[in-house]
């Protein structure tokens, strides 16, 4: 037998993991035993090493503070963070004092070691810790199961993730949150132990593992900020203070991070959407719901006009549906068995009484919809079908609502009512792999045209908790799906447990301008919906057969596409998607006539364009549309005007001067025919131009 520390001499090497299961180093291991390294750069060793940073600032808390009572601390995807009971929320200067107590701890190389408790023994070490004592309490319910990040990120059946952005106050907590406590198949304590005197200086129950010691945490971490959270996502329970942080490798890696999050600072759609006058989220509408101004108006309805257009092209039908339906639907589709807590409450309606107020006529229940899909299954049953009229696809921009809790809506990427671009293909069981792969083909286009091009697939399987239909039916699914997305050349990533409880599903996961990765569309193969909407088509040989069900979401939805949208393109959208394409700006105002007539010209072209006449000296003009990311400004002077020609000046400050007036209309609407994304001065042939 032998320990981690025995095995590996890399110090970069910071657990191992055992017949597939994470371990400390310091865990025993049988010559029997399949053991890897993890190294702290890995996915895992991240996870680890954030998770050890989140102890060590518990610890400085309860150091600084000893009243301070303990929540949880999971590492989250970049980070981690952990929740405290205190009777004074923290300032930005208790944050500085907190850091200075974790250099402390870090620099003592302190031992986490682990130990093996029973129920009563960890009730009795940790009697001072309430809320642990309830996740003692609650460790026959938690799952087995944890997240590398911490995160919640199921998904639904519309391309739309739900990973929680824990923004402002969060009200989400998952069991995956609290697995990294008492997860594991035993109930464990970390000790942290000061190597001088081998005394525990603290404890915390953890199901790990973790740094051999904290001086690996190094000088690469930092408190990043203070929310506040309701304890295990209820707004019933105690609210409780929230610090969050950052740890990586080494410092360099912690400034890279830094200078990341920056640029994500100054892409975030949030504020992008009010500077550049897009959207809103009025308090009188409510959480969690957008108004699109008339600039957000405009990008939307081209988003929207392209994706019918291409859809037209590609044979889809357009279909509408109601927003809100009687409960039997949500009860055939399995909506209400599975996703009832993401679905508003229901009204109760048509119920009718008499003058001594006795029922005469039973209500209903009507729920607003939360999916399109089984309305699109009415659509396929309503008439009789055949193979001939196979594949069937039908489209729609349907509207539908989620009650998301309050603490995790975050601007347009998480809201309560969007608009999905939902289409549902029926299919037979021998077209369906040539159906999907021409689908993934046409996702990959049409999100290419929204210039999206760097990305990689993603394969959600089974949770065995939680679907619907039999394990036959799911590994023909699966299995089909992992094919097509293999021949498509992608990188394929697994998604264990991932899957909606009708069926697997592709996620494109597309990188934007600065690396981020955002989950976008989604294909998921359903055998089971068919089967509880008896949905049948007449065969070649006139026997009744179920269709293949096939949902594909390209946007997931319009909203958190815009949003993805805005801060891929920092705001500068590709001119065919800008809401004013082209300003004209007379260096005087004695040329505004002749920019008048050039403007006309390009109106009546179908290019979105103004003069400013403004009193401004065209020098402010000139800031407040480039502030405005206008793709082009025209400016005439005297020459321009003598020579029947314009002055190109484009959002990267750059100029071409002296354009026929003929020739700069033709660049700007070939632009815009060829969605170029204009940064610099265009080049002939325009075709040179595009930029994913």
């Amino acid at each position: 037998m032998a320990d981690g520390f025995a095995l590996f001499t890399d110090r970069s090497v910071v657990a191992m993991r055992v017949n597939g299961e994470l371990k400390d180093l310091a865990a025993t291991v049988l010559p029997t035993d399949a053991v890897e390294p993890v190294s702290i750069d890995s996915a895992d060793g991240l996870s680890i090493l954030r998770h050890s940073a989140a102890h060590v600032l518990a610890q400085a808390v309860q150091t600084v503070n000893p009243s301070a009572k303990l929540g949880i601390g999971p590492p989250i995807t970049d980070g981690f963070y952990y929740d405290f009971d205190v009777d004074v929320a923290f300032t930005p200067d208790d944050v500085k004092s907190l850091e200075k107590a974790m250099d402390r701890i870090i620099r003592q190389g302190q031992r986490f070691v682990r130990r093996v408790v029973t129920d009563a023994e960890a009730r009795a070490e940790l009697a001072a810790e309430p809320y642990k004592l309830e996740l003692i309490g609650l460790k026959s319910v938690v799952s087995t199961s944890s997240t590398d990040d911490g995160v919640s990120t199921s998904s639904t059946d519309d391309g739309v993730s739900t990973s929680s952005t824990n923004d402002g106050v969060s009200t989400s907590s998952t069991n995956d949150d609290e697995s990294v406590e008492v997860g594991g198949a035993e109930l464990t304590i970390y000790d942290n132990v000061d190597p001088k005197t081998g005394e525990t200086v603290w404890k915390d129950l953890c199901r790990g593992p973790h740094l051999p010691n904290t001086r690996m945490i190094g000088n690469g971490y930092s408190l990043t900020r203070l929310a506040a959270a309701y304890w295990r996502g209820s707004e019933k329970n105690p609210q409780l203070q929230r610090i969050y942080g950052t740890a990586w490798p080494t410092k360099d890696e912690l400034r890279a991070y830094k200078t990341r999050q920056e640029e994500a600072a100054k892409r975030d759609h949030r504020r992008l959407g009010a500077e550049l006058d897009l959207f809103s989220f009025p308090e009188e509408i409510g959480s969690g719901l957008a108004v699109f101004h008339p600039k957000g108006g405009i990008i939307r309805q081209e988003m929207e006009n392209y994706s019918r257009k291409r859809h037209t092209e590609a044979g889809y039908d357009f279909v509408y549906s109601p927003h809100i339906t009687k409960s039997t639907l949500f009860e055939t589709s399995g909506h209400l068995d599975w996703y009832r807590e993401g679905m508003f409450p229901p009204m109760h309606l048509d119920e009718e009484r008499d003058e001594t107020g006795h029922v005469t006529r039973q209500g209903v229940d009507y729920y607003l919809k939360p999916m399109n899909c089984p309305f699109h299954n009415l659509i396929f049953k309503s008439s009789g079908r055949s193979y001939r009229d196979l594949p069937m696809r039908l489209f729609e921009f349907g509207s539908v609502y989620r009650y998301e809790k309050s603490g995790v809506l975050n601007g347009l990427t998480r809201v309560r009512g969007m608009t999905q671009d939902d289409a549902h293909i029926y299919t037979t069981k021998e077209g369906m792999k040539e159906e999907l792969t021409s689908t993934l083909t046409f996702v990959l286009q049409l999100l290419a045209d929204y210039g999206l091009e760097d990305y990689y697939l993603e394969l959600s399987t089974k949770n065995p908790s939680k679907f619907v239909g039999t394990d036959e039916a799911w590994d023909e699914a699966t299995e089909t799906l992992a094919e097509v997305a293999q021949a498509s050349g992608l990188e394929l990533v697994a998604d264990p447990g991932g899957a909606a409880f009708y069926g697997p599903k592709i996620s494109v996961q597309a990188r934007d301008a600065i690396g981020r990765t955002w989950q976008m569309s989604t294909i998921q193969l359903d055998f089971n919906l068919p089967e509880r909407f008896d949905l049948e088509y007449t065969a070649s040989d006139g026997s009744r057969q179920r269709p293949v069900m096939i949902h594909r979401a390209l946007f997931g939805s319009i909203e958190r596409f815009f949003a993805v949208l805005t801060e891929h393109y920092a705001g500068a959208f590709p001119v065919w998607l800008a809401p004013v394409q082209v300003v004209g700006i007379p260096v005087s105002e004695q040329y505004g006539p002749f920019l008048d007539g050039v403007i006309a010209t390009l109106k009546k072209a179908g290019v979105r364009a103004e003069v400013d006449h403004s009193d401004d000296r065209m020098q402010k003009k000139i800031r407040t549309h480039t502030k405005a990311k206008v793709p082009y400004q025209l400016i005439v002077g005297d020459d321009d005007q003598a020579n029947g020609a314009v002055s190109f000046r484009y959002r990267d400050g750059t100029q071409q001067n002296s354009v026929p007036v003929a020739e700069a209309v033709r660049l700007i609407v070939e632009s815009i025919e060829h969605r170029v994304q204009v940064t610099t001065t265009p080049v002939a042939p325009v075709a040179a131009e595009v930029q994913a």
